[in-house]
C-alpha cells in the first residue's frame, strides 16, 4: 500500500534546488532570479518483499525556477486554453492519481508550475499541480516576487522547510 502526503510550501530552496535552478535557467540562456520550493511530495509504501514485511519511500520536490523569462503575450489565450480543457485534465488526472482533490464541495486550483505568464504549458500534467485555494494565493502572490529578485527567493532556505 502507497500512502501519499503533499507538503505545501513556498518556501525558500534550499542549496541544491537553487543550484538546480541556477544550471538550468543558464542551460536555457537565461539569468536565474530565484527559486520558489512549492510542494514537497511524500510517499510511503508499505508490504511484503520475499514474505517479509517491508517499508520504502520517496520524496519528490515541486519548484520552480524563476528564470528570466520574457512575459508572453499569449497569456489569457493560454488562459482560456487551461479553462476549456480544465474539467478533462481533471478527469484524466483522476484516471492515474484518483479524484481531484476538493475542500467543501468544490474543487481546488490547479496550479501551474511554470506560469502562464512566462509561457508554461497550460495542460501538461508535469506543469499542473491541485493545491488548496489558500495556498493557490500564496504561490500566486509569490510568483511576481520572485521574478522581481526579491531576496527572499534568492536566499538559500533550510534542507527540509517542516516537520512530518
Amino acid at each position: 500500500m502507497v500512502q501519499t502526503v503533499i507538503y505545501y510550501g513556498p518556501w525558500q530552496c534550499n542549496a541544491t534546488y537553487m543550484a538546480q535552478c541556477e544550471s538550468r535557467c543558464a542551460r536555457e540562456g537565461h539569468a536565474l532570479l530565484g527559486c520558489i520550493w512549492l510542494a514537497d511530495i511524500k510517499g510511503d509504501w508499505t508490504g511484503r518483499f520475499l514474505g517479509l514485511p517491508a517499508k520504502a519511500g520517496t520524496r519528490y520536490a515541486v519548484k520552480h525556477c524563476c528564470c528570466s523569462y520574457p512575459e508572453v503575450s499569449s497569456a489569457e489565450e493560454l488562459r482560456r486554453f487551461w479553462d476549456n480543457a480544465r474539467r478533462t485534465f481533471r478527469r484524466d488526472w483522476a484516471e492515474e492519481f484518483g479524484a481531484w482533490p476538493q475542500s467543501g464541495g468544490r474543487n481546488w486550483p490547479g496550479h501551474h508550475i511554470h506560469d502562464l505568464l512566462h509561457g508554461g504549458a497550460p495542460v501538461a500534467r508535469s506543469n499542473v499541480l491541485p493545491v488548496p485555494e489558500d495556498v493557490h494565493k500564496l504561490l500566486n502572490d509569490a510568483y511576481p516576487a520572485c521574478y522581481s529578485r526579491d531576496p527572499r527567493w534568492l536566499s538559500i532556505g533550510p534542507e527540509k522547510p517542516y516537520v512530518d
